[in-house]
Formats: C-alpha cells, sequence, structure tokens
C-alpha cells in the first residue's frame, strides 16, 4: 500500500478545496454570463421602477429563512447521533452544498456532510441527510399534486396517486427482500428507531421551509408586476417545484430546469417568459448562490479529522 507524507496529504487537500470552490464559481458566473434568455435591460428598467429597500430586504430575509430552517432541520437530526450547536450545524449544511453544487442531484452533499463526522458514522449521516431531503420531497409531491388538481389537471393526479399506490404495494410485498444485505423493513426499523419527536419537528421545519421558498417565488411575481390570483399562483408554484425535483439534474443547473418548467406553467397563465427565466434565476442565486459563496469559506477552512 502506498504511503503519502502529511505534507503531500495537505497539499491533496487543498486543491480538492480550490477545485470545489473555484468549480463552484466558474460555474456560477457562466450561467450568469451566458444566458441568453436573461434580459438585463428589461430587468433594470423593471427594477429601477419598483424597487424598495424594504422589499429588497424582505426578500433577502426570506433566502436567509429558508436556509435557517433547513439548518435547523439538519441540527435536530444530528441531535440522534449527538448535539451540534446552531454555528455548527451552519457550517456543515452550507459546507456540503457547495461540495455538492456541481454533483448530480446533489449527491456530493452526503459525503460533504459525512466528512464532517468520524469514518464510523458515515452510514448514519447519510441516512439522516436522506430523512432531511427525503421529507423535502414528500412535501413537494404533496402540495405538487394538490397544486395539479387546483390548476385542473385531474388525469395526472390520477395517475400520480395510482403510481404511488402501486409503489406502496410493490415496497409493502417486497420489504422483506434483501439486496447486499438491506432491505425496506431494514430500513423502516431504522427510521423508527429515531424518536418521535425529532420526526415530528423535521416534519414542522421542513414545512416552514417549503412555505417560506415558495412564497418567495410568490412575492417576487408581485414585484414583476404579475397580478393573478393567489391560489392560481401558489397552484402553479407547487406544481412546478414538484415536476422540477423529479428531474435528475445537478444544483448548479437547478435553475435552469426549474426555468424550463416554470416557463411552460407560467406560460399557460399568460405570464412573460423572460420575466419566469428572471425569477427562477433569482430564485437560485438567492438560495443556492448566495449559500454557496458563506459555503466555499467553511469548504476553505475545512479540516479533515486525520489532519485534527
Amino acid at each position: 500500500m502506498i504511503s503519502i507524507s502529511h505534507k503531500a496529504k495537505q497539499f491533496l487537500i487543498l486543491l480538492i478545496k480550490l477545485l470545489i470552490v473555484g468549480g463552484s464559481f466558474y460555474f456560477i458566473y457562466n450561467q450568469l454570463a451566458n444566458n441568453d434568455k436573461l434580459d438585463w435591460e428589461k430587468f433594470i428598467i423593471l427594477f429601477k421602477k419598483n424597487q424598495s429597500v424594504a422589499g429588497i430586504s424582505f426578500i433577502l430575509l426570506l433566502s436567509v429563512l429558508n436556509r435557517f430552517f433547513e439548518i435547523l432541520k439538519w441540527q435536530n437530526l444530528v441531535s440522534y447521533l449527538h448535539k451540534i450547536s446552531l454555528p455548527e450545524a451552519t457550517k456543515q449544511v452550507l459546507g456540503a452544498l457547495t461540495a455538492g453544487l456541481f454533483t448530480p442531484n446533489g449527491v456530493g452533499e452526503y459525503a460533504g456532510k459525512a466528512l464532517f463526522f468520524e469514518k464510523l458514522k458515515t452510514k448514519k449521516v447519510i441516512f439522516l441527510n436522506l430523512i432531511c431531503n427525503g421529507i423535502q420531497m414528500i412535501l413537494s409531491v404533496f402540495f405538487g399534486t394538490i397544486g395539479l388538481w387546483v390548476l385542473g389537471y385531474g388525469f395526472w393526479v390520477s395517475v400520480i396517486g395510482s403510481s404511488g399506490f402501486a409503489i406502496w404495494l410493490l415496497f409493502f410485498g417486497l420489504k422483506k427482500f434483501k439486496i447486499k444485505g438491506y432491505s425496506i423493513e431494514m430500513l423502516i426499523h431504522k427510521i423508527n428507531e429515531i424518536p418521535k419527536s425529532i420526526h415530528q419537528k423535521n416534519i414542522f421545519l421542513a414545512v416552514c421551509r417549503y412555505l417560506v421558498f415558495s412564497h418567495q417565488y410568490y412575492f417576487l411575481f408581485l414585484a414583476f408586476d404579475v397580478d393573478l390570483p393567489y391560489f392560481t399562483m401558489m397552484a402553479t408554484i407547487a406544481s412546478v417545484y414538484f415536476l422540477a425535483s423529479s428531474l435528475p439534474t445537478f444544483q448548479f443547473l437547478d435553475f435552469a430546469v426549474k426555468g424550463s418548467v416554470a416557463v411552460y406553467f407560467f406560460g399557460i397563465i399568460g405570464v412573460n417568459e423572460w420575466i419566469v427565466v428572471f425569477i427562477s434565476t433569482l430564485m437560485w442565486f438567492l438560495n443556492v448562490v448566495l449559500p454557496v459563496i458563506i459555503g466555499s469559506y467553511y469548504v476553505m477552512n475545512f479540516k479533515t479529522k486525520i489532519a485534527q
């Protein structure tokens, strides 16, 4: 087995950090600078017309709350292993977000969080992160299905409901079937091992987070002079998040995927394409880019357990 000197190991860690941070900033710049659908002149005109310190502060506050609820979710779930402080939870969430920016469906986020813990806890940390993200996905499906029904897509609601029931039956029938020693029954048992109080708090925080970012989307449309009924807007937003989150993508392309789905749905209710693209990009910038910039600091200052 080839041994690596301490200095070589430190250099390799620094190189990985630089690649993660450098790659993140490159992808962010590339998406903002080379997107032909972003009409900056129209945006500046509208921004000057509707600019408000209170309005901008409110939108930024929603971005802070969005990520804050995610941090609280993680702090709550990790308490199953051991208690961590809010600053430590912030470091883990934002650092992992940066690490997962250009990995498929944020897979790098799982590995990023696991690095903050002892190797023996890796599987448990990944499992907790799965629960953390899983509840958000379930809420997207739940509210998205309601949204599709409100918009009149009853057929697709029936298809989703039938598919969900079929999957549930399949899971129930195969719950004892093992793959590499793991089964659905074992997974359910592991979930039940976590105290109910932690699950309940996780669900509450996930609902809070969903309401925050979906309403941030809504208020941005109001800022762009889009005046449509509240329930129509919220149903469309819920449908967009549900369908977009169901598609495999990279975090740095998240706004492009959501933007494409949003253009279709909001186009049906008469919203201009450039407004939809801009708002999708702003949502991505406020809720992914800004946290990644902060997360880059944590990545650069990260020290492995070995290095410590």
